[in-house]
C-alpha cells in the first residue's frame, strides 16, 4: 500500500462521521459519540498528514502550493470545531457549524484526492510512497485513529 490509499481510507472514515453528524439532533449521547469519533479521526489524520504527507512535499516545487493549502483548511477545520464545542450542542448555532465543517471536509479531501495526489505522484519516489505510508500509519495507530483501528487490526 501507498500513503495515497492509506491517507483515502482515512478519508473515507471522516465522510462517514460527518454524513452520520449532521443528520444526528439534539444533546444526545449518540450525537456527542460521533463528534468525538470525528473529532479524533480529524485530528490524528491532520497531524499525521502534515507530518507524513505534506512536509515531504513542501520541499518540491511542483507541490509547495498544495501542501500548504492543505495545512490551511486544517487550520480552517480547526476553527470550526472550536466553535463546534462552544456552541450548545441542541442548538441550531451547533448544526450550522457541524454542516460547515462537513462541507469543509468534503472540499479538502476532493482537492487532495483529485488534484494534490496527483501531483505528489508525480514528485515521490516508489519507495518513499510506501516508506511514508508506514509512518502514516503507525501514527494514526498510536492516536487509536484511521483504518486500522476502525478495523480492529494492527500495523505490522
Amino acid at each position: 500500500m501507498k500513503i495515497f490509499e492509506a491517507i483515502r481510507k482515512d478519508h473515507d472514515i471522516q465522510r462517514s462521521l460527518c454524513d452520520e453528524l449532521v443528520k444526528t439532533s439534539g444533546d444526545t449521547k449518540f450525537r456527542k459519540s460521533i463528534w468525538e469519533k470525528l473529532k479524533k479521526e480529524l485530528k490524528v489524520h491532520a497531524q499525521a498528514e502534515e507530518r507524513f504527507f505534506y512536509v515531504p512535499l513542501i520541499e518540491e516545487d511542483m507541490t509547495q502550493k498544495h501542501a500548504r493549502h492543505g495545512v490551511a483548511e486544517h487550520h480552517e477545520m480547526d476553527e470550526l470545531i472550536e466553535k463546534i464545542d462552544e456552541a450548545e450542542m441542541d442548538g441550531a448555532a451547533w448544526l450550522t457549524y457541524a454542516k460547515q465543517l462537513r462541507e469543509k471536509v468534503y472540499h479538502h479531501l476532493e482537492d487532495e484526492e483529485h488534484t494534490f495526489f496527483q501531483l505528489a505522484g508525480k514528485v515521490l519516489s516508489e519507495k518513499e510512497k510506501n516508506n511514508l505510508e508506514k509512518e502514516y500509519r503507525a501514527y494514526m495507530t498510536s492516536g487509536n485513529a484511521g483504518i486500522d483501528v476502525s478495523q480492529g487490526t494492527q500495523v505490522s
